[in-house]
This record gives C-alpha cells, structure tokens and sequence, in this order.
C-alpha cells in the first residue's frame, strides 16, 4: 500500500493517480501491475528489431538473437531510468526499449553497408543525445512544451496504422480482416474499456492486463493461438558483445545522430508525460537523466548487437490510462524484460499472442499517446494564433509523408530516409517554426483562433 506523504496522497484530487512514482504496490499487485507494463510495451520491443533485421536481409537464428538482446538491453536500461546510476536515469517509471524513430534510418544503412556498419554508427552517434542532457538547461528553450507535445502526439498518430494492421490479423494472409480477427481486437478493447471506466481499485488499475488475457484465452477456440514455436525455443541465451562485429562511414553516423536528436525530443515529451500523469511538470535533473540515460543505454545496445534505445511513449499512455505510475513497479517490468532476454522459451510462450489481442490494445495506447501529447501542449502553451499555426504545420507534414510516403517517391534515397519519417519531419517542423516565427503580441483569447479580440462582443451574431 501507498506510504504517508506520498505523490498519490498529494495528489488525491486527481482521480487519475492511484499510485504515485514514489508508491510502493503490494508485492503480488506490483507483479501484475510488472507485466501489465511488459504487455503493453512488448509489441514494439519485439515489432522493431524484427522489422529492421527482416528488411536487411538476416537470416531466422540471427534475427531470433537481435530480438532477444533487444529485451535483455530494454530491461537493463529500464532499471538505470528507474534506479539511476549517478547522473544516468531519471528516476521515473520509464520503460525503455527500441527506437521507432531509428527503424528506417538503420534499414537504409544497414542495407547500405552492413549489420556491423549499423551498430558503428550506432555507438559513435550516441553522445549526440548525452550531449544534450548534460546540457538540457542550454537547449531547454528550444524544447518547449509546444514542441516536445507535438512529437509525442505525432509518435502517437505514426502508432496508428501499426495498431490497426495488427488488430486485422497478419499482413498477406487469407484471414486479414477477418471477422474473427477484428472481433477478437474489439473484444480486447472492450473489454480495456469496461473494466478501466467502470471498475476501481485493481480492476481499474490492470484493464489492459485483464484485457490481454481474456483476448489471448479467447483466441484458443478460434483457432489463432499457436505455440508450436514455444518447443522449438531454447531455454537459456547469453549475450555476445559484438558478435557481428562492428564497422564506421561517416554517413550512416550522420543518418544516425541526426535520428537522436529527434529521439531527445520524443523523451523530453515522454519525461513530461510521464509527471504531467501525476500532475506536476519534471524537474531539470530528471529530464536529464532520461536524456543522458537513453544515450548511454543506447551506445550500451549496439555494444550487445541490439537497436538503439528509448523510452517507449507506450508507457506513458499506460500510465495515464490506468493511473499506475510507481517506479517500483517499472522496475519489475525491468526484471522480466532480462529474463525473457536470457529465456527464450518464456518470449517464445508470450510472442505467440496472437496479432489481433495485440491491436487491440494498443488501439486505446496508441490513442492515449496523442491525448498525453495534447495535454502536454495544452497545460504548458497558450492555444494562440501562433502556436495553433506551428501545431497544424506539424501535424499535417508529419502524418502526410509517414502515411503517403509514395508522394516523396522522386527524392533520392538518403533524402527519402528523413523525408518520410513522420517524426523526423513533424518533430524539425516543430522545432523550426517554434524558433523563428515571432511570439504573438496578443495572449490567449486576444488573437488565437476562434477567440474574441479585445473590444469585441463575445455574443454577437457572425452569420448573414
């Protein structure tokens, strides 16, 4: 139970916190509460390097191996943001785990160059981002709440093709967009629903958990659970430090710092989101821990042959979803990420969740990222005609060259790397009209979109 004088008792009034980022669950909820975080986050953890191993070309054992560092590096790095070592980590409940905003930038180096050149550019790249958390108050202006809440919106608006596809079944498959597929995701999204708005205490608290179960259960006599993988599993793996070895071009360093500077302003958002579910803003030394953290886990990953790391939006959207924001309890998430790092057999047993129990999760996550995205905004900027105008730039830009990347088809191919990244565009657009477009001369309601200017009747009629 919750200590005296703790986040969730100051926060009380705030019906969304039942356990603040100092509170510590009973040991038997805060297990469950563990792998609720794990569920939630698994999906990208496993999606992501799986994506970039399968399109440069690797073969089924090395792709097996890249997917099981990327959980052992997730877990270890999930314990340094939530136990910070000296100035590494935020002391947040941050689940980390492989980078969205690296998938396409590491596709087009490694099939450019190689597995090796990939985890080179990897390593030598990352003091970009540890740069900018050691020096968070220099920079910290053009990282406003403007900015940071409109990447963790577009991660979430980029999120959502993902969430559908998988709540449709398996790409290029007879049953994709089957009824029982899409039933199935209704059915666990339902069920998130139910149980988080007309439920309290854990039943509230483990909506998506329970969701997930009852999806997996349910899929048995559909016939779309298969655990014919699980035998075939080993039952131990071991990390190899640079097992492919490891290789440098100048380029493919460039493509790579350039992807952490986008990924310090998804965690600043994440930061931020993960505190605005408590109610307050992050202090200065969080932030930077966060920052300096997700640089060193990430030089730490391509070490041990896995994808650069970050904290995962997804948790944030959990968070605020259930009200579940104790550290302890990411630590635990931390703890099983090693074990299924090290376990195939017990990945093996959770991978087999079937797609659409997956999406259907995720469609409420996903959504949850943009929410927290918009509330950052909302909380930390005024809705002027300024701001509203660099949020609309953005959001357009950013979602229209992620979902028809086909219209940049004529830019050649390092350009069309960072021309169709929706967070890369939509997070520099942000960041670029935020510091040269001038502040409005008019606050909040004097000049923003569909507000009264001074002098003007509120109540009269503008129709003919």
């Amino acid at each position: 139970m919750p200590d005296g004088n703790t986040e969730a008792e100051r926060s009380r009034g705030n019906r969304l916190v039942r356990y603040g980022i100092e509170d510590r669950p009973d040991n038997g909820e805060a297990v469950a509460l563990g792998i609720q975080h794990l569920l939630a986050m698994f999906l990208s953890t496993v999606a992501l390097p799986l994506v970039i191993a399968s399109a440069i070309g690797l073969g089924s054992a090395d792709i097996t191996f890249i997917v099981q560092m990327a959980l052992l590096v997730a877990g270890i790095a999930t314990l340094v943001q939530v136990f910070p070592i000296g100035p590494v980590g935020a002391r947040l409940p941050i689940v980390m785990g492989t980078s969205a905003i690296f998938v396409s930038p590491l596709i087009d180096i490694g099939s450019t160059f190689g597995l090796a050149t990939i985890f080179g550019a990897v390593i030598i790249a990352a003091p970009v981002e540890v740069i900018i958390g050691y020096f968070f108050d220099d920079v910290e202006d053009f990282f406003p709440p403007l900015v940071t809440g409109i990447v963790v919106m577009l991660v979430g608006l980029t999120l959502i093709p993902i969430a559908i596809q998988y709540s449709a079944g398996i790409p290029g498959t007879d049953a994709f967009g089957s009824m029982e597929n899409l039933g199935l995701a209704a059915l666990v999204l339902v069920v998130a629903l139910v149980t988080n708005q007309f439920f309290g205490g854990f039943m509230r608290s483990a909506s998506v958990l329970i969701a997930v179960v009852v999806g997996y259960l349910a899929a048995i006599p559909l016939g779309l659970l298969d655990l014919s993988a699980v035998g075939s599993a080993a039952w131990f793996s071991f990390p190899t430090p640079l097992k492919y070895g490891i290789a440098f071009e100048p380029s493919a360093i460039i493509l790579a710092a350039f992807a952490y500077i986008i990924t310090s302003m998804e965690t600043i958002g994440d930061v931020a989101g993960t505190t605005e579910a408590v109610g307050r803003d992050p202090t200065s030394e969080e932030t930077k821990g966060g920052l300096v953290a997700d640089g060193v886990m990430s030089m730490f990953a391509g070490v041990f042959n896995a994808f650069p790391n970050t904290s995962f939006s997804q948790n944030v959207g959990l968070i605020s979803f259930t009200g579940i924001a104790s550290r302890f309890v990411v630590g635990i998430t931390g703890v099983f990420l090693i074990v299924l790092g090290l376990v195939p057999k017990v990945a093996a047993v959770i991978s087999a969740m079937p797609n659409p129990v997956l999406g259907g999760a995720a469609v409420v996550l996903f959504g949850m990222i943009f929410s927290i995205g918009l509330r950052i905004i909302t909380r930390g900027s005024e809705l002027t005609q300024r701001n509203l105008t660099i949020i609309a730039t953005s959001i357009v830009l950013g979602v229209g060259v992620e979902w028809r990347s086909d219209a940049l088809a004529q830019l050649p191919d390092d350009v069309q790397v960072l021309a169709t990244s929706g967070l890369i565009v939509g997070g520099v657009t942000a960041l670029v009209l935020n510091a040269i477009l001038p502040e409005d001369a008019a606050p909040m309601g004097e000049g923003a979109i569909g507000e009264p200017v001074a002098g003007e009747d509120p109540n009269a009629r503008t129709d003919d």
